[in-house]
């Protein structure tokens, strides 16, 4: 069973929006979306452009991404629209794949 990769970009206008949208994910956005099935999220502040940030979420199979997308993506989404909504300035991207392969090095 692959696990499946999901990731949420943002690109902010001004740095307060963006510092209140990171407060936001760790006050409880990110605990919601482990809660509806992925297994860890990462935020990433992102070299360029400036002001953009990932969240890479992991989902342990199709089937849990699937889940979250029908029963919490919806709810999620619209509270994030409502505080954040896109006349604030702010760019979103989601992309979805399966993780075909992961490497680590040695620590």
């Amino acid at each position: 069973m692959a696990e499946i990769a999901y990731t949420v970009t943002a690109t902010f206008p001004d740095p307060e929006v963006a510092d209140a949208w990171l407060r936001w994910l760790r006050d409880g956005h990110i605990a919601a979306v482990l809660a509806g099935g992925a297994s860890s999220a990462h935020i990433v502040a992102l070299d360029a452009p400036a002001l953009c940030y990932e969240v890479l979420y992991r989902f342990p199979s199709r089937e849990a991404f699937d889940r979250y997308e029908k029963d919490h993506a919806p709810r999620l989404r619209a509270e994030g629209l409502s505080l954040f909504p896109l006349e604030r300035g702010i760019a979103y991207r989601r992309s979805v794949g399966i993780i075909t392969d992961e490497f680590r090095g040695s620590r």
